[in-house]
C-alpha cells in the first residue's frame, strides 16, 4: 500500500534550522504535486509550501517566504523542506501529502491532496 513518511522534526530554538523529509513507497508520484502541510493545535491545516508535478513550480505560504525552501527528487520518490530562521509560531506538526489528481502545480488547499503522512512535530523555542 502506499506509504508517506515524514522525518527530521524536532525541538529547536528560534532562529535555529531544521530539514523535513518525507520518503513516499507503494508507487511512483512522479506525475504528482506534492505539498507540506501543518497544523498547530486549535488551527486549520494549512499550506507551507508545494512543488509542481515538473518539481520546477513552487509555491509557499507568506509566513516562510524567504525562509522555506521545498524540493523533490522524483527517482528517489521524497520530498524534503528546509527550514531556515525558525521562529516559535512555526510550531506545529508538519505534514507530507501527495495531489490528488496528476500534473498539478500544487494546490494550497488540504482537499485537493489524497495521500497524507503521520506528520512529524516542529516545536520551536524562544
Amino acid at each position: 500500500q502506499v506509504q508517506l513518511v515524514e522525518s527530521g522534526g524536532g525541538l529547536v530554538q528560534a532562529g535555529d534550522s531544521l530539514r523535513l523529509s518525507c520518503a513516499a513507497s507503494g508507487r511512483t508520484f512522479a506525475s504528482y504535486a506534492m505539498g507540506w502541510f501543518r497544523q498547530a493545535p486549535g488551527k486549520e491545516r494549512e499550506l507551507v509550501a508545494a512543488v509542481g508535478w515538473t518539481g520546477s513550480r513552487k509555491n509557499y505560504a507568506d509566513s516562510v517566504k524567504g525562509r522555506f525552501t521545498i524540493s523533490r527528487d522524483k527517482i528517489q520518490n521524497t520530498m524534503t523542506l528546509q527550514m531556515n530562521s525558525l521562529k516559535p509560531e512555526d510550531t506545529a506538526v508538519y505534514y507530507c501529502a501527495v495531489e490528488r489528481e496528476m500534473y498539478g502545480l500544487g494546490s494550497e488547499r488540504p482537499y485537493d491532496y489524497s495521500y497524507w503522512g503521520q506528520g512529524t512535530q516542529v516545536t520551536v523555542s524562544s
